[in-house]
C-alpha cells in the first residue's frame, strides 16, 4: 500500500494521545509518539507518509507481518460467529489454539492455560510452580525480562526491575552465560557454560535446595541482549532441576513461535521444560494472547485439586481464532523454515560483514530472526558505547544513531547499546537488504564516538 499523506489527521490523533494517552516506560512530558496511519507487512508508515521498514516487529511479536489477510479474515469469521465467551466453557477456536499449540511444543507440554499476554503467563507459571512443590523462592537471571507485571518484573534481571523492586518478591538473581562479557572470566563457551553451571548449583546450595521453587529462565534472552546460550548449559540446568526437585520454567514469550527459526527456541537445545510460556508470535500480536504451556507431572497436581487462579478473558475466541489462523499460516507458508534459512544463510552473514567494516560493532549473535549487535565505543576493551542504563547525555551516541537509522527509513529496536535485528520471520531477502543498507549508514553515525 502506497502511504497517502494527511497531516491534519496525524496532527489529532497526536493531540489526543498527548491529553489522554498515558505511555509505559515513559516520562510523559518527555516523549513524543509518532501518530502511525496504518500498517502492511514488515513496513508501517506515517500521516505523512513517511514509510519505515520495522526491524522491530512490534515489540517483537509481529512474527508472520501487520495485517495477514488470512489472519484478518480468521477474526472477522469469529467475531461474526461468537466475538467472547467465559473462559469455563468449551469453545471451538479455544479447543483448536490450544491442540494447534500443543502440537508444537516440546515434550509432554500437552496442557494450555490460556492467559492475555506474556507477564501474566510468567505470573501463572511462577504461582504453579510454587504450588506444585511447597516452596517459596524464585530464582532468575541477571541480564534478563519476563513482564511488566509485580512478579513479573521483580523475576525481571534488568532495570526496569528496581522501581518495583522492595527485596519481598522471594526472588534470587544468578548470572547466566555470556562469554563476550563474561562474569567467570571464561576463553570459551565451554568453559562460560560449565562455569555458569557452577555458580548456579552454588547459588542453589546457599539458598537452600528445599526453599526453591523454579528456576526461571528465557530461552534465549530477548530485550536484554540474544545471548544464544552455549551448548549444554540448558541441559544442564534441566539436570540440576531434577536433582533438587526444582521446577525448570523456560519463558519463550519472545523466543517462540518461528523467532529463532524452529517453532521453540528449546528445540534448538533438545531440552524440555516443566513449565513453559508463550504470547506474541502466537498469535502475530493481532489480539493480546499468551500462555502456560505445562507438562504432565504439574499439571496432575491440579486434576483433583483446583488450580486458584483465572483470568476473565483467558481463551478468548477472538484471540485463539488469530492464533489458529496464523499458526496455520506460518505452516503453510514455511515462515519457521523462512527464518531459519535467512538467518542463516542472509542475516548472519550481512550483520559480521557490517561488523567489520563498523567498529562500533563489538559482536554480532543470534539466530533465525533474533540478533543483536553489541555497540561499542571501544573494540579491544569492549567498553560499551554508552554506559548502562545510560539516560540522557550520557545516552547521545545511542539516540544520534537511532535517529540515522529512523532517517534512513528504518524503524530500529534498541535497548541500552544494543541494536536487535528482529524483522517479522516472513521478511523477504529485497527487505533486509534494504534494512542492512539503512543499519549500515546509522552505524557509520555509531562509529563516530568510538576510540
Amino acid at each position: 500500500m502506497t502511504p497517502q499523506p494527511n497531516p491534519q489527521a496525524g496532527a489529532a490523533v497526536k493531540a489526543a494521545d498527548r491529553a489522554h494517552v498515558f505511555h509505559s516506560w515513559s516520562a510523559q512530558d518527555l516523549i513524543d509518539p509518532p501518530a502511525v496511519a496504518g500498517a502492511e507487512g514488515s513496513y508501517f508508515w506515517d500521516y505523512d507518509g513517511r514509510r519505515y521498514l520495522d526491524f522491530t516487529s512490534g515489540l517483537v511479536f509481529t512474527n508472520i507481518g501487520y495485517q495477514h489477510p488470512k489472519v484478518v479474515a480468521a477474526i472477522q469469521e469469529q467475531a461474526a460467529q461468537m466475538t467472547t465467551f467465559a473462559p469455563a466453557f468449551a469453545v471451538a477456536a479455544r479447543s483448536e489454539a490450544a491442540r494447534l499449540i500443543a502440537e508444537r511444543t516440546p515434550g509432554d507440554l500437552d496442557k494450555i492455560f490460556f492467559t492475555n499476554g506474556g507477564a501474566d503467563a510468567i505470573e501463572h507459571a511462577v504461582r504453579m510452580a510454587r504450588l506444585h512443590t511447597g516452596r517459596p523462592k524464585v530464582l532468575s537471571a541477571y541480564r534478563s525480562y519476563h513482564g511488566g507485571t509485580q512478579q513479573a518484573v521483580n523475576i525481571t534481571g534488568d532495570p526496569r526491575r528496581w522501581p518495583s523492586d522492595g527485596a519481598a518478591a522471594g526472588v534470587v538473581h544468578f548470572w547466566a552465560p555470556f562469554l563476550y562479557r563474561s562474569r567467570f572470566y571464561a576463553e570459551t563457551e565451554e568453559q562460560e557454560s560449565t562455569r555458569a553451571l557452577e555458580h548456579l548449583e552454588t547459588t542453589i546450595a546457599f539458598e537452600g535446595p528445599g526453599t526453591v521453587a523454579a528456576i526461571v529462565l528465557e530461552t534465549v534472552p530477548g530485550t536484554a541482549g540474544i545471548m544464544v546460550p552455549p551448548a549444554g548449559y540448558l541441559a544442564g540446568v534441566r539436570e540440576i532441576c531434577d536433582r533438587h526437585g526444582i521446577v525448570f520454567v523456560l519463558d519463550e514469550v519472545m523466543a517462540g513461535f518461528g523467532r529463532t527459526g524452529e517453532w521453540f527456541a528449546a528445540d534448538l537445545f533438545g531440552v524440555v521444560p516443566d513449565l513453559m510460556t508463550f504470547a506474541k508470535g502466537v498469535n502475530s500480536g493481532y489480539v493480546p494472547l499468551g500462555g502456560v504451556a505445562i507438562s504432565e507431572r504439574i499439571a496432575a497436581t491440579f486434576a483433583r485439586r483446583p488450580y486458584p487462579g483465572g483470568l476473565t478473558y483467558s481463551g478468548h475466541p477472538l484471540a485463539c481464532a488469530a492464533a489458529v489462523a496464523t499458526i496455520d499460516v506460518m505452516a503453510d507458508e514455511g515462515v519457521v523454515e523462512n527464518a531459519k534459512r535467512l538467518g542463516a544463510d542472509v542475516v548472519g552473514p550481512a550483520l559480521a560483514a557490517l561488523a567489520e567494516r563498523h567498529p562500533s560493532v563489538g559482536e554480532v549473535r543470534g539466530t533465525g530472526m533474533f540478533w543483536a549487535l553489541d555497540l561499542v565505543k571501544d573494540r579491544a576493551t569492549r567498553e560499551p558505547l554508552v554506559p548502562y542504563n545510560a539516560a540522557g547525555e550520557a545516552n547521545a551516541p545511542m539516540a544520534a544513531f537511532t535517529a540515522a537509522a529512523k532517517r534512513q527509513g528504518l524503524w530500529p529496536f534498541v535497548n541500552m547499546n544494543r541494536t536487535h535485528v528482529v524483522p517479522p520471520c516472513n521478511v523477504t531477502e529485497a527487505e533486509l537488504k534494504e534494512g542492512f543498507a539503512a543499519l549500515d549508514s546509522a552505524l557509520s553515525v555509531a562509529d563516530e564516538y568510538t576510540v
